[in-house]
């Protein structure tokens, strides 16, 4: 049982330092350019936005997109964290175990802004048929390596203003982590079984 504790409480440590760290962004910051904080000179910086929509502020176009997609992250949620029960219990490597605890520990902490950030910090879209379920994901962390206009020819992000990195919160970053050490390392995780080849005999000499 403490081993479950264990990876589980990895998760609840991510979901605790995320909402810590967006609760402290949306209290103590101004929003948008007026409230960035600059860290490291102009290259890495504090800055509060939203995200209302999937990964680089992409939606779905539907009235209920946002409901959709945040009644999906639920359903992932849950089986990111049935599989995490099943590795532990087959004794996966610890750290692919401790990557998929990172993993939910990020899904679960975006889906918390998705389904009550609308009701708590009243941040849904103006034109949302209800709060719930339509939160907007609270970001912060700005590496601002590249921003300007995106000429209207170049697929979904044509025609629009933006920077070359995506803002993030601590919740992408985790799932980020997560999800580049198993790739990084898959070879390690998940080791092919070596088939063994076997030389026939050469038969007696003509």
């Amino acid at each position: 049982m403490n081993i479950y504790l264990k990876y589980f409480g990895i998760a609840f440590l991510v979901i605790a330092l995320d909402q810590v760290v967006k609760m402290l962004v949306h209290f103590e910051m101004d929003f948008g350019t007026p409230g960035q904080i600059p860290i490291f000179g102009d290259w890495f910086k504090l800055h509060y936005t939203t995200n209302p929509g999937m990964a680089f502020g992409m939606e779905l176009g539907t009235e209920y997109g946002k409901m959709i997609l945040t009644s999906f992250r639920l359903v992932a949620m849950v089986g990111i964290g049935y599989y995490l029960c099943y590795i532990i219990e087959k004794k996966n490597h610890p750290i692919y175990i401790l990557c998929i605890s990172m993993i939910l520990g990020g899904a679960i902490g975006n889906l918390v802004d998705s389904v009550f950030y609308g009701v708590w910090l009243n941040n849904a879209p103006y034109n949302a048929p209800t709060p719930w379920f339509h939160g907007q994901v609270v970001d912060m962390f700005y590496f601002d390596i590249w921003e300007g206009y995106i000429p209207d020819w170049v697929p979904l992000w044509g025609g629009s203003y933006t920077a070359l990195w995506p803002i993030f919160n601590i919740a992408d970053a985790s799932i980020f982590i997560g999800v580049g050490i198993i790739l990084i390392y898959q070879n390690r995780f998940f080791p092919e079984k070596k088939e063994e080849i076997s030389i026939p005999e050469s038969g007696p000499e003509l």
